[in-house]
């Protein structure tokens, strides 16, 4: 079953300490439809300018991503430039050019609109709902955010969280949401407005999966080498909501598996700039590691 995405394509130019890239191929929707393709079919839905490289296209279609939903317009591509330094889990943003995707309206594709599986990636909440009023009962819905929606558009945040599954942001995010300095408290919060499911992201700490009845914590992977964190999340949720899709597992066992795969698709992200390692990727590297996480987090009862 096919997962429908709608977020950003970008062409990034970023630093850290280990290297320097310009113009690389990046957006929400790009890492998100990427990982996620490792496992279900994917319908993007974004939009880019006449400099979107073709070459971008190609690959994206070798993944089998389904581009009937992506608009070529007048005007550049989003651009997004930043910095990172030894502490990658924060990025230091330089400059951002939203250029063709600050008039983003997304229009769903009929072939689309009965999408079991959507992903709201990180775009203003009033146009997720509007993508909302254009699908038809989907059966997961799960959505990211950011704090400048939670600081400037937080009522229509709210009404798109109260129609939301699964709601993927990141620890700083979850207490501003909440308005509460303890972790579980404002996670319990944020479930009573609506969600089923709340993971947690806390870069190279993990990632966290809060329901009602239980929690879950799934460490991150260690690597020797960590190049590039830029869209380590939306990896995760491509990967997290891809074997959802795979597998319709949707009871605690399965989404915790879930967890897992997302975390593997995201250690796998870092590895290189961009898109780099996630285009040579096979299954079998991902199935290897998921094997490995298994023995990182196993021990015998007393």
């Amino acid at each position: 079953m096919a997962v429908l995405v709608v977020g950003s394509l970008a062409l990034d130019s970023i630093e850290t300490p280990f290297g320097k890239v310009a113009e690389i191929l990046g957006g929400s929707a790009v890492y998100f439809s990427i990982a996620a393709s490792f496992f279900a079919e994917v319908n993007l839905v974004g939009v880019v300018g006449k400099d979107f490289p073709q070459e971008h296209i190609r690959l994206l279609q070798e993944k089998n991503i389904d581009l009937r939903g992506l608009r070529r317009v007048d005007g550049k591509t989003f651009r997004w430039v930043g910095k990172y330094g030894y502490n990658l889990n924060d990025a230091q943003t330089l400059d951002t050019r939203l250029n063709v995707f600050e008039d983003f309206n997304p229009h769903i594709p009929d072939e689309y609109r009965n999408a079991e599986y959507v992903f709201l990636a990180n775009i203003d909440p009033e146009i997720q709902l509007r993508v909302l009023k254009q699908v038809h009962q989907p059966r997961v819905i799960a959505c990211d955010t950011m704090n400048f929606w939670i600081e400037n558009k937080l009522e229509a945040l709210k009404e798109t969280i109260k129609k939301t599954d699964i709601l993927i942001i990141n620890e700083a995010e979850t207490r501003e949401l909440a308005k509460e300095a303890n972790l579980v408290k404002a996670c319990r919060s944020i479930l009573a407005m609506g969600p089923k499911t709340l993971i947690i992201k806390q870069g190279n700490y993990g990632a966290l999966m809060f329901t009602r009845k239980a929690i879950f914590s799934a460490p991150a992977f260690p690597l020797e080498e960590t190049i590039d964190p830029t869209g380590a999340g939306d990896t995760f949720a491509g990967g997290f909501l891809g074997y959802i899709a795979n597998s319709h597992n949707l009871q605690e066992g399965g989404v915790r598996q879930a967890v897992i795969f997302g975390s593997v698709m995201a250690s796998f992200a870092v590895e290189q700039f961009s898109i780099n390692r996630l285009s040579t990727l096979t299954y079998s590297e991902i199935e290897e590691r998921y094997k490995e996480f298994k023995k990182l987090t196993f021990f015998e009862d007393i």
